[in-house]
């Protein structure tokens, strides 16, 4: 099974177009499609960040760092 994430346009047709990594081979195969509106300030890599509304809102981790620390010196 692989994993892959393409952000594409979607055009007036609703028609996609994806190219496949050469490390799929011919032959049946299931596609899962999670379509999730990009809002077209963001970048790509911010977008990679809001994980897609998948994973709850996690804390800072450099905030969480200091906490742990924190509690080591009380």
């Amino acid at each position: 099974m692989e994993t892959m994430r393409q952000i594409v346009q979607v055009n007036s047709d609703r028609k996609v177009e994806l190219t496949l990594p050469d490390a799929v081979e011919p032959g049946l195969v299931e596609i899962v499609v999670v379509l999730q509106p990009l809002q077209p300030s963001q970048t790509p890599a911010a977008q990679s960040i809001n994980l897609f509304g998948f994973l709850p809102t996690r804390i800072d981790p450099l905030q969480f760092q200091r906490e742990l620390r924190d509690e080591w010196h009380q």
